[in-house]
């Protein structure tokens, strides 16, 4: 099982007069980070929310977005009237001197935080047990999504991981006559530099046993082959957490098809190397989005 970095989660859930909504978001990020937009009385309870989410979200750039209202429209929410003049007096200020719109201030005020805030300065056992739940809820979705998300990454790396190796077999045809050029076209060179009759032979065929093992891609296409079977095997473990793995072993096989590409001598050969490296490149713009 794959999962994508990139995930989104929601869930609603009410105690008393309160509608308590959680949002969980996350994007690409080679380590956990975790960061909180909540109501300041909710800020007793950020390192326990932050506990869960690391045990269960694993790698990512992660948003949190905790959002209270009040049914009745009454009691439990306050204008922190004094800090609300002086950002829209230094604002407005701030606007005129560069000519600025300043038509959405207000309302650009108003999600500033500890502009709005809750009357109560700590929750209750009853309320933090519901904003548990609301948690546990939104990620929930948030895991489905990205397990979604992975599933469909994981075809299309399954897809181009066995293009590569279709290619790699197309390789095989090409190697007897590549073999066949360079031995004409050193006879020629000989031929031409020393003349038809003054060729060695022994030292010929000396020359093209050198040449050969210089440009022999044997090892080079066996462990193409097992990186290739050893990604696909390790893309299909139930284990979450391998985007790190894959990463590495597309590394391994980038490394064996620019030695192929290197040692070709074969135009075409080049272009199933070319190929190959379309894929792979694919692969790896995946896989930087894999928990």
């Amino acid at each position: 099982m794959l999962l994508s970095m990139t995930g989104y989660g929601r869930a609603t859930k009410s105690i008393g007069e309160k509608k308590i909504t959680l949002e969980v978001r996350s994007l690409n990020s080679k380590f956990t980070d975790v960061r909180f937009r909540i109501p300041s009385n909710y800020r007793e309870k950020e390192n326990d929310m932050r506990r869960i989410i690391s045990d269960r979200a694993k790698r990512g750039k992660i948003d949190i977005n905790i959002d209270v209202e009040s049914m009745d429209g009454e009691s439990g929410f306050s204008l922190n009237a004094p800090l609300f003049k002086k950002y829209y007096t230094e604002l407005t200020k701030i606007g005129q001197e560069l000519g600025a719109e300043t038509e959405d201030l207000m309302a650009a005020i108003l999600r500033i935080p500890n502009v709005v805030g809750s009357g109560e300065n700590s929750i209750s056992k009853e309320e933090w047990q519901v904003l548990k739940e609301t948690l546990h809820e939104a990620l929930d979705r948030f895991e489905e999504y990205r397990k979604n998300e992975g599933a469909v990454m994981a075809d299309d790396l399954e897809m181009r991981t066995k293009n590569i190796q279709a290619a790699l077999k197309e390789v095989n045809p090409f190697e007897t006559t590549r073999i066949e050029r360079l031995r004409t076209r050193l006879r020629q060179n000989l031929e031409e530099f020393l003349g038809k009759e003054n060729v060695d032979e022994n030292r010929f065929e000396q020359e093209i046993i050198f040449y050969l093992e210089k440009i022999d891609i044997t090892e080079e296409k066996v462990r193409l082959e097992q990186n290739c079977k050893y990604f696909l095997e390790e893309l299909k473990t139930k284990k979450l957490q391998k985007g790190r793995k894959l990463s590495f072993i597309s590394q391994e096989m980038g490394r064996e098809i620019n030695t192929l590409g290197a040692k070709a001598y074969s135009a075409e050969i080049q272009k199933l190397v070319v190929d190959m490296k379309d894929d792979l490149e694919k692969i790896k713009e995946q896989i930087a989005n894999a928990v």
